[in-house]
């Protein structure tokens, strides 16, 4: 098995939470850090979006395409 070093985010969160919580508190946490990264990832999305002028209209056709690109293999 190979031996994985920890991500300065992991090591900031282990200096930070060096005590148990409680379980309640725990999912808090862990739906707090998921809402930061969602948010994050929505952020960029929404640029890609605006510099490419992508538009809904886009992404319905770019999502027929793979329809029709599934149906074909």
């Amino acid at each position: 098995m190979t031996k994985s070093k920890l991500t300065n985010l992991q090591l900031e969160i282990i200096k930070l939470f060096n005590y148990d919580l409680a379980d309640g508190q725990l999912l808090e946490i862990k739906d707090i850090l998921a809402s930061y990264f969602a948010n994050s990832a929505t952020k960029e999305m929404d640029k890609l979006w605006n510099n490419n002028g992508w538009n809904n209209e886009l992404m319905e056709q770019w999502a027929n395409e793979r329809l029709r690109n599934n149906h074909n293999s």
